[in-house]
């Protein structure tokens, strides 16, 4: 495979880590369903963090990814985190 289609494999996984992570906190800390706490969380203005918690399973993905070798795909990862962090950066400001 090309570069390109590596590291954009690695960051839709990153993308889909995210959300996946976002989901289990909701699913197993929140009392409200996916839709009403992302509508809360904007509402107080905590977005950010829900968003920073979902990104702790884009950790398990990129050193998963470091022991397997697919160093093209950890680096997508690691963009698809860059990313979840300007997001949270613009949601502070």
């Amino acid at each position: 495979m090309t570069v390109k289609k590596e590291i954009i494999i690695g960051f839709l996984v990153g993308i889909a880590a995210n959300l996946a992570g976002m989901y289990l906190y909701i699913f197993f800390f929140l009392d409200y369903d996916f839709e009403t706490s992302i509508q809360i969380a904007r509402e107080n203005d905590s977005i950010g963090n829900l968003i920073a918690l979902g990104a702790i399973l884009n950790l398990i993905v990129f050193f998963l990814f470091i022991k397997k070798r697919q160093l093209y795909r950890a680096r997508g990862v690691l963009l698809a985190t860059i990313l979840a962090a300007l997001v949270i950066l613009y949601t502070k400001f």
